[in-house]
C-alpha cells in the first residue's frame, strides 16, 4: 500500500530557489504548493503524451498515411518555426 503522504528532498541551486519562490509568490501559493502542482502537472503531461491508442485498421491506414504525406507548411507555420521562444531568447 502506498502511504497517504511522502516526502522529497530537493537540492537545487539558489537561483532556481528564487525563480521558483518569485513565480510561486505570483500565483499566490507556497513553494511547496507550487513544485508539488508543477511537477505533478508535468507528470500528467508526459504520462498522457506516451499512453497507446487504438484505431481501427481503415482509421490506422488513413493515420499513417497522415503521417507518410503531411501537407506543406503555409506561411505562418514557416513564420512560427523561424521564431527563437522566449525562453531561449538573450536580454
Amino acid at each position: 500500500m502506498i502511504p497517504s503522504k511522502g516526502s522529497i528532498n530537493l537540492r537545487i541551486e539558489a537561483a532556481t530557489r528564487q525563480l521558483i519562490d518569485e513565480a510561486a509568490a505570483i500565483l499566490g501559493k507556497t513553494r511547496t504548493e507550487f513544485m508539488i502542482e508543477s511537477a505533478r502537472q508535468q507528470a500528467i503531461d508526459v504520462l498522457l503524451d506516451q499512453r497507446l491508442f487504438a484505431l481501427e485498421s481503415q482509421d490506422h491506414a488513413a493515420f499513417m498515411a497522415a503521417l507518410d504525406n503531411p501537407p506543406e507548411p503555409g506561411p505562418r507555420l514557416k513564420a512560427l518555426m523561424r521564431r527563437v521562444p522566449t525562453w531561449q531568447q538573450e536580454d
